[in-house]
């Protein structure tokens, strides 16, 4: 592999670079992604079971103690509780928003790397070619060897461009799917947790 490495010449540099570059955020997204999920059913089962018996201050003390998006949507429902259900739904509303940008956070670089990687790499093939056409010319000779020779340094760029958008591509499919996954959670949960506040309202107003 370092062999190939070499004889690709300048341009396998900048694409080496570019998968460093998309590997640093894929473990940045990995790690937040990994922090922001949480058992989301037994979360709204504890928190719900708070607010009915020791009230929205205990149920929004585990909102703040507990990591990831669904604890801090909760939160913002908590924060208007008594002002109205529209209230509610707004600032939980506001407050997906919030963290679904959150949870989008730099999948732009990722998909930046996917497009770079490639185009370097197809650059590098140009490039080899010129070069490759200059040493016949040089030679004044189409021989084989030269042919062959130009044709393969051209090519391994190509070659290690696209790999290196494979290997990132795969891990922002992952990373996409997982958000999806979290905001269809957070979505459901949302929905649940709203019609138990409206509840705890109407069992409020009616003691």
């Amino acid at each position: 592999m370092v062999h190939y490495f070499i004889q690709g010449g300048a341009f396998m540099w900048p694409i080496l670079a570019v998968l460093a570059f998309g590997l640093a955020f894929v473990i940045e997204r990995f790690i937040s992604l990994s922090l922001a999920s949480i058992n989301t059913k037994q979360f709204v089962v504890k928190v719900n079971k708070a607010l009915n018996e020791e009230g929205p201050e205990k149920a929004l003390e585990i909102c703040s103690r507990t990591r990831g998006p669904v604890a801090s949507v909760f939160g913002a429902g908590l924060l208007r509780l008594g002002r109205g259900v529209d209230q509610v739904e707004k600032g939980i509303m506001n407050a997906g928003q919030v963290e679904l940008a959150f949870l989008e956070k730099n999948l732009v670089w990722l998909s930046t790397a996917i497009a770079i990687a490639p185009m370097l790499g197809f650059t590098g093939t140009v490039w080899g070619m010129i070069g490759a056409f200059d040493a016949i010319a040089a030679a004044n000779d189409i021989s084989p060897s030269i042919v062959a020779g130009g044709i393969s340094q051209a090519l391994l760029t190509t070659v290690f461009g696209l790999i290196v958008a494979m290997i990132i591509q795969a891990f922002n499919n992952f990373f996409v799917s997982r958000i999806d996954k979290i905001v269809a959670d957070m979505q459901e949960a949302s929905l649940e947790f709203v019609d138990s506040l409206v509840e705890y309202e109407e069992k409020k107003g009616n003691a």
